[in-house]
């Protein structure tokens, strides 16, 4: 009889030749647990999902109470629908006057293929504005924001009119011009390996925006809900968006994601075309359940959660920061990137992180940097034992 590793390889879509291949049997806070009865600590919480740990029981509960009224009903938009109300509601009330109508999908590339379409249909402008080295997801037109060739090239003809700009450096934004529907940008980089923008750069980004009618999208699909040491990461810039895309850490472990704009803007999807941009399971009930009990315990538990978060960043820099095997250490609250001289050396660590029940990774455009990106529920004394296996296997893999 086949195990259910041989299983998994043999039916389940790979997407590389050299899969983790854990076989996780049951997860809780901080932790996960393999078939085998050993214990891993989540160090980047399903990349930037489980902000609040595994199955929180906010979270658990809100899922409960939804599955004992309705699941899927008709396609999104048609019913009124109380989890989705709910949650538009309260992210309403959380977020600036302009972002006050959110529209529901499955995905954080749904997010960005809907705000592409929103920004296009009301600028009735060809060309999208995006930065080199960054990630807004996987489907065609998602993927055409991205500048990498080894990822891009083998899906040709992508999306045109796409241009790619270099963040922090002002002299590109004059590439912004009134052919463009849209600049999407990630409020704190990502996948570069965390980069954030310098003094003054967004409100200069949103200055040239304003002046040639550009739609402005925030990317906080991996940096939001609290990761950054604000529930949104834009707050701390003093800019807001047109349009905030948000996903993976929203649903508290179900998916969803959505895009967030002005009524007035949003409306352009009602009519000419009639159904300009529709979905199946968007918003499903249950997963809007789930993030509604997210973002109220963000909320209600801003002072446990997200005030600690600077502390809890600063301890980590410490903590790491005197390895000789470490080249530098860059962050945005619980988000690191902690920078190695390269690629082999960061997958022996990893490798030996892992084998020491830590669960790390890196970054799509970093190869050389392992990223920290835990539940926001981590402990001082958690967050010394991680440190203490990194530095570990930074010793024994020299």
């Amino acid at each position: 009889m086949l195990s259910n590793r041989q299983l998994f390889l043999r039916h389940v879509a790979q997407t590389s030749d050299a899969p983790m291949a854990l076989e996780i049997e049951k997860a809780e806070g901080m932790y996960l647990y393999s078939t085998d009865g050993k214990k891993y600590m989540d160090l980047i919480s399903g990349i930037a999902v489980s902000n609040l740990g595994h199955r929180h029981p906010n979270v658990l509960k809100a899922i409960n109470e939804q599955s004992e009224k309705y699941l899927h009903t008709l396609v999104y938009g048609e019913f009124v629908l109380s989890p989705q109300v709910k949650l538009a509601t309260l992210l309403a009330e959380m977020l600036p006057e302009s972002l006050n109508c959110c529209y529901f999908v499955n995905s954080g590339a749904e997010a960005t293929e809907g705000a592409l379409k929103l920004s296009k249909r009301y600028t009735g402008r060809p060309n999208i504005v995006a930065f080199k080295n960054a990630y807004h997801g996987s489907t065609i037109a998602a993927m055409s924001l991205m500048s990498d060739e080894y990822f891009t090239q083998a899906f040709r003809p992508l999306l045109p009119g796409i241009r790619h700009l270099n963040f922090n450096n002002l002299n590109d934004l004059e590439q912004i011009d009134n052919t463009c529907a849209c600049v999407i940008v990630e409020t704190v980089r990502a996948e570069g390996g965390v980069e954030k923008p310098n003094t003054g750069y967004l409100q200069s980004l949103r200055k040239r925006c304003d002046e040639t009618g550009t739609l402005l999208i925030f990317d906080e699909i991996q940096v939001g809900c609290g990761r950054t040491g604000s529930i949104f990461a834009f707050e701390q810039y003093n800019v807001v968006p047109d349009i905030l895309l948000l996903a993976k850490g929203f649903g508290g472990g179900m998916p969803i994601g959505t895009f967030i704009s002005s009524h007035e803007i949003m409306q352009v999807l009602t009519h000419d075309p009639v159904l300009g941009h529709i979905t199946t399971f968007g918003g499903h009930p249950i997963c809007a359940a789930a993030a509604f009990a997210t973002m109220q315990t963000l909320k209600d538990e801003f002072e446990t959660l997200i005030k600690t978060i600077p502390e809890k960043e600063k301890l980590f820099i410490e903590l790491l920061g005197n390895s000789p095997h470490i080249k530098e250490i860059r962050s945005a609250g619980l988000f690191m990137a902690v920078e190695l001289e390269n690629f082999d050396r960061l997958m022996a660590v990893i490798k030996e992180c892992i084998k020491n029940g830590l669960i790390t990774d890196w970054f799509l455009f970093n190869s050389h940097s392992l990223r920290i990106a835990p539940p926001l529920i981590i402990t001082e004394e958690e967050i010394r034992w991680a440190c203490s296996v990194i530095l570990n296997a930074l010793e024994i893999t020299k």
